[in-house]
């Protein structure tokens, strides 16, 4: 169990050395970034609202997906009216931005 728990520690460690804290929203607001809220609508009108947020920070609940998801890798530098497709794994998907906000 000690060697569980140092190797987590080193893990963490290693993770604090690499991580930045962004502590402002990008200069162009009309694009999206990292920590961005977007709203999304599919090809059947379904509403869809997540954040971009960092590997470590994934909340399902909260719809807060990985910067490093399909997704979010689809939808960085989108602006309002664009259209993304995503691969997934019952087939291609298509979604639009309907807005962006980088609420706190």
């Amino acid at each position: 169990m000690l060697r569980e728990i140092d190797s987590r520690v080193r893990f963490l460690r290693k993770r604090l050395e690499k991580l930045k804290v962004v502590e402002q929203p990008p200069a162009d607001l009309n694009r999206i970034f990292f920590s961005a809220h977007v709203s999304l609508e599919d090809e059947q009108g379904d509403a869809l609202q997540v954040r971009i947020v960092g590997p470590d920070e994934i909340d399902p609940k909260r719809h807060w997906i990985s910067i490093d998801s399909p997704l979010a890798r689809a939808l960085l530098g989108k602006t309002v009216d664009d259209e993304i497709s995503v691969q997934t794994p019952t087939g291609e998907k298509l979604w639009w931005v309907l807005g962006i906000d980088y609420r706190g």
